[in-house]
């Protein structure tokens, strides 16, 4: 069908006020926060999609997701849209982007099960601003939180900066509503667990929009505790850093803040205080009993190490930063206005994850590789990491890497980014660890998704095959599509 013909379709179910055609909105639809540059400088090559809807309820997702099986219409889950690997990025002619964000309603915060059920298009804030009335808490914090959407977060298969305590999404949502491409609505519902099989969340949670539709989730609460005690350390190496780490987890302890960063990605957070070296962090949280028997776990920790440890950092340096981390839709917009005004911004991440013994390696062997092999690295103007979500068999590494940006905008990704996390996934690929922790496959890494599944893809193609066998769900997301490959090989 043709965008005329859509158009006039969706009329028949749906108000003049839920679609959406404006111009300056489909052109922001074309890509999501991968390619920021080039869409801040207008040079999009991306078809903008048909419309952008708005559903107000469970029913109508239904009848829309069914309207496009019939007519063979590639559909854009979307809430929040804070995505930033590509996920939300349009491939298809006269797409339909089917947002959540009238699905707004908080349906029960559920005090005595300890419990929260919303709509899809619900903010994190939102619900955190009311649980926090209450004394409570989602324990979801990610930089995204005051603009991230229930449904993006649990597509995304999100994490945030409480992880090692709270855990990701995928250990908070109790259960969830979605609808299948078919039309077909599916209830999980709220259990604390269950042995009725295989754990059929997981078949929606971090599936990207690529094979339903998130219309309803319930997440699990928690007690808001609003004492907690930062430490801070400057140390050595990446190496020692991570040491401490794994000694704090390994003995049990759970603080919710447990990170090490490079020197050169120390420089750019903690500029005031890292005096070149690298910067250990760690967030004692919860009833006093708990705070104080993880800080003797810490400051354990810490005394094993101690002839790599240079010296503790005033907390009060720690709080001034933790709370200016997260990003609102007001930085979002300077950001872009700052990428129009200077020509430039501040680079991207790549994260993965492996074991403690690998992490390290890791690391080490990518840094070597960029400085060595990437053809432009004489314009970076960082390059370094920072671990930030550990768990008792490993944690992750946050790459990060800022240049200046010398080509047209058009050709910034191709040029730079995707030559660097070429770099990145190989080296974590063949030492047998995760290509993306948090921020997902999106389309710029499904190059990769077979390698990075392996003989276990096959579950992943029978799922989309049965879910979605006409490939009209988010096309390009997590499962490879050949079309797709001039998009992000590189220039150099």
């Amino acid at each position: 069908m043709d965008q005329q013909s859509i158009l006039e379709s969706l009329k028949d179910f749906l108000r003049l006020d839920q679609i959406n055609t404006d111009p300056a909105a489909l052109y922001d639809a074309r890509s999501d926060r991968y390619k920021k540059y080039a869409k801040a400088k207008k040079v999009l090559d991306t078809p903008p999609p048909a419309a952008i809807v708005y559903p107000d309820s469970t029913e109508e997702v239904r009848t829309l997701l069914e309207f496009c099986a019939k007519n063979k219409i590639n559909v854009i889950p979307r809430s929040g849209k804070t995505a930033t690997e590509g996920g939300l990025e349009n491939w298809k002619e006269n797409s339909l982007v089917i947002d959540g964000k009238n699905l707004n309603r908080i349906i029960k915060i559920d005090t005595y099960n300890m419990q929260a059920t919303v709509q899809a298009g619900v903010p994190l804030q939102v619900l955190e601003d009311e649980l926090r009335k209450q004394g409570l808490t989602t324990g979801h914090s990610p930089q995204s939180k005051p603009v991230a959407q229930f449904g993006g977060l649990v597509a995304t298969r999100s994490i945030g900066q409480f992880s090692t305590l709270y855990g990701g999404i995928e250990d908070m949502v109790a259960g969830l509503e979605c609808v299948f491409p078919d039309g077909h609505i599916a209830r999980i519902k709220n259990v604390p667990r269950r042995a009725g099989g295989p754990d059929i969340r997981h078949i929606v949670i971090g599936s990207e929009g690529t094979l339903c539709y998130i219309t309803e989730v319930t997440v699990k609460l928690f007690r808001f505790y609003p004492h907690h005690k930062f430490y801070g350390y400057l140390v050595d190496n990446v190496d020692t850093g991570i040491k401490v780490l794994r000694e704090v987890i390994v003995a049990g302890y759970r603080p919710s803040v447990a990170r090490v960063y490079s020197e050169e990605d120390a420089r750019q957070h903690f500029y005031h205080f890292y005096k070149n070296r690298c910067v250990l962090i760690f967030m004692a949280e919860g009833p006093a009993p708990m705070v104080k028997a993880t800080s003797e776990g810490i400051e354990e920790a810490v005394s094993k190490y101690r002839n790599s440890i240079v010296e503790q950092v005033d907390s009060k340096l720690l709080d001034e930063w933790f709370d200016n981390l997260n990003w609102s839709q007001k930085d979002i917009d300077d950001e872009a206005q700052g990428m129009i005004d200077n020509d430039s911004h501040d680079g991207f991440t790549t994260e993965i994850s492996a074991d403690w013994e690998t992490i390290p390696k890791i690391y080490h062997n990518v840094i070597d590789r960029v400085k060595k092999e990437f053809r432009k690295a004489k314009d970076l103007t960082m390059l370094g990491g920072h671990s930030s979500h550990s768990y008792i068999n490993g944690t992750n590494m946050y790459f990060v890497y800022n240049y200046k940006i010398k080509c047209e905008p058009e050709d910034e990704m191709k040029i730079y980014h995707h030559p660097i996390q070429t770099i990145i996934v190989e080296e974590t690929l063949k030492r047998g660890g995760s290509m993306c922790h948090h921020h997902g496959i999106g389309k710029y890494r499904s190059q990769w998704t077979k390698d990075e599944h392996g003989s276990a893809y096959y579950i992943l193609e029978k799922l989309k095959g049965a879910f979605d066998p006409d490939m009209l769900m988010s096309y390009g997301n997590i499962f490879p599509r050949e079309d797709g490959v001039k998009k992000y090989i590189s220039l150099v």
